[in-house]
């Protein structure tokens, strides 16, 4: 979802700056970007850790993000470019679509809300999930849910935890990177955005 299917990622960097200066710190570029793709929870403790303060105040802290990114998102966030289309399109060929987040529920929803939840056959938050990215239970769990071959199934993915989750799983996997450069030595299907991409790109990949 953030990053891939919308430009959220920015506001995360909203919301977790003001958290660090709350903390009364200043928020590290080399952190922020290894929170990219992984959990509400894992984000508070690496900026806690940056910050050198005590880990056993993060759920209250995890708590004022929260609620803070509640107030953000519900400003509205933007489609990345070609992914409403890629959606739509998938929707109206009826093919089980599933989004597969590391935002916990509370704050999905209000982005899922935004985005059309009919335009979902499921969707599967980081707190409904055992193992978290980039474990292969959510995408896993997915497939299993959708009643389909989860290596004939297409997963988006915009950072490493995610594409590490996606081909842990077996999934075909395409990375559109997005505030995160990837590994050069990361085998995996790279675009430089999702403009542009169609079923009928998709169905080439089967081959």
């Amino acid at each position: 979802m953030d990053g891939t299917l919308v430009d959220s990622e920015v506001i995360w960097d909203i919301g977790i700056e003001e958290l660090a200066v709350t903390l009364g710190g200043t928020l590290d570029p080399d952190v922020r970007a290894r929170m990219v793709g992984t959990n509400e929870g894992a984000s508070v403790i690496l900026l806690l850790e940056s910050l050198g303060l005590p880990l056993e105040n993060a759920p209250e802290h995890q708590q004022w993000l929260r609620t803070r990114m509640r107030e953000l998102f519900a400003q509205g966030v933007a489609w990345k470019p070609g992914a409403r289309e890629l959606l739509l399109e998938s929707r109206a060929a009826g093919l089980p679509t599933a989004l597969v987040t590391s935002t916990p529920r509370e704050l999905s929803d209000i982005i899922i809300n935004q985005l059309g939840p009919d335009n979902f056959h499921l969707t599967i938050c980081g707190d409904e999930v055992e193992e978290k990215k980039p474990h292969p239970e959510p995408y896993l769990t997915a497939a299993a849910k959708l009643g389909v071959d989860i290596t004939r199934s297409v997963v988006f993915e915009d950072s490493l935890s995610g594409v590490g989750s996606a081909l842990a799983a077996g999934a075909v996997t395409l990375a559109v990177p997005s505030e995160v450069p990837l590994p050069d030595d990361l085998e995996v299907t790279r675009l430089n955005t999702l403009e542009g991409v169609d079923l009928a790109y998709l169905r080439t990949l089967r081959d």
